[in-house]
């Protein structure tokens, strides 16, 4: 049988903290998803959800990783990274939802996100 690990996951607060750092973050979100809105952050790459499988290994090993997205496709990629080798991964609950709210830095549209994504204002977050 093979080993899992539990993903640890962290907030947008927290994962500001880390791309000061010099974390790279893994966004799994679709090319038209961060075409209309994206992290403004210096170190990202995107690799979509869809061909994450095929491209996993332009990820870099020797490197923090914070995977991200919009949903529980960004565990589900965490985990899979930790299930192939990976050591140092992260993922950021809430996805972009949540980095929006907390007035985190982005390139596009924030209005681009539907209502049915909208967290509630008062929702934790560190």
């Amino acid at each position: 049988m093979e080993t899992q690990s539990l993903v640890k996951e962290i907030c947008p607060t927290t994962t500001q903290a880390y791309v000061k750092s010099g974390a790279l973050l893994v966004d799994v979100r679709e090319e038209h998803e961060v075409a209309e809105l994206s992290f403004d952050v210096p170190s990202i790459l995107n690799i979509p959800l869809s061909e994450f499988e095929s491209r996993y290994l332009e990820i870099p090993k020797d490197q923090t990783l914070v995977v991200v997205g919009n949903g529980e496709g960004s565990l589900r990629a965490a985990g899979f990274l930790i299930n192939h080798g990976y050591r140092h991964v992260l993922n950021m609950k809430h996805g972009i939802v949540r980095w929006v709210q907390r007035g985190f830095p982005i390139k596009g549209d924030p209005y681009v996100i539907s209502s049915n994504n909208a967290l509630g204002s008062n929702s934790s977050c560190c």
